[in-house]
């Protein structure tokens, strides 16, 4: 029972679901000093899964648990980063949206960049705010734009906004014109990312199954009275057959995560 405990405590860890609470009356997220709880957990969670998988399995089952931890974290941290992805997209094109308003609606540039850091999320509203601050002091925005250490996701459409802003003041082009084709544009590949994130889902849920059919195999066997589990668990050949599965369900994963995720690469 502790052996089946610590496998659901590692897989319940590696599960764990980031959740913010965004503070929408700071331009700055608030960041707490201190070592991170689910960071921790997470760390704690490979051990586990050694404890669990050595009980179970001896010493290859200990690698194919730590093996599958570490795939597991992959998987999850993966998904996790393309759903912040598409967020901060959809942060900036709301920021842009609120922004080009109250240009067409007669807002002195300043106001409207402060408007639209009130208004943006928070990976976006420092670029909003220090976009105001130039203007107020007669900065180069452009200049602005292209140097600011932002999030790396961002750093192409800010410098199609850097663009658009010299353009504007060198050419005398509305900005608001310019500054909502940048946010259709990033609108767009956002929409068309998640579009093809969609159709993926065929592709994903036959990996999916493949990925299942070893296990399902295993407990088949069980059932019949084979005994594979005795067999992997019994002598040396059993341990090196166990290790040699595990390694190639794992780059079966790996690389079908690598060639699913491609396809939808900006």
């Amino acid at each position: 029972m502790l052996i089946h405990a610590l496998v659901v405590l590692a897989v319940a860890v590696l599960c764990w679901p980031e959740i913010k609470a965004r503070n929408r009356l700071r331009t700055e997220p608030v960041r707490v000093a201190g070592p991170s709880f689910r960071g921790a957990a997470r760390l704690l969670a490979i051990p586990a899964g050694a404890v669990a998988g050595w009980g179970f399995a001896g010493p290859a089952g200990s690698c194919a648990a730590v093996a599958l931890s570490l795939l597991g974290a992959k998987y999850w941290r993966t998904q996790r980063d393309w759903r912040h992805r598409l967020d901060r997209a959809d942060e900036l094109t709301a920021g842009l949206r609120l922004l080009v308003a109250q240009l067409r609606a007669g807002a002195h540039p300043a106001a409207a960049a402060e408007g639209a850091a009130a208004e943006a999320g928070p990976a976006v509203a420092g670029m909003f705010q220090d976009m105001a601050t130039t203007v107020r002091l007669g900065g180069d925005v452009a200049a602005v734009l292209e140097a600011h250490d932002g999030i790396a996701e961002l750093r192409e459409p800010q410098g199609r906004m850097a663009r658009a802003w010299a353009l504007a003041e060198r050419h005398g082009v509305a900005l608001a014109d310019l500054l909502d084709a940048v946010r259709r544009d990033v609108e767009r590949r956002a929409a068309f990312r998640r579009d093809v994130e969609a159709k993926m889902a065929g592709p994903r849920s036959t990996a999916a199954v493949l990925t299942g059919l070893p296990i399902f195999g295993l407990l088949f066997g069980e059932a019949v009275g084979a005994g594979p589990i005795t067999v992997l668990t019994g002598g040396l050949l059993g341990q090196l057959l166990l290790l040699v599965g595990v390694a190639l369900l794992c780059a079966g994963v790996g690389w079908t995560l690598r060639l699913t995720r491609a396809v939808v690469q900006p």
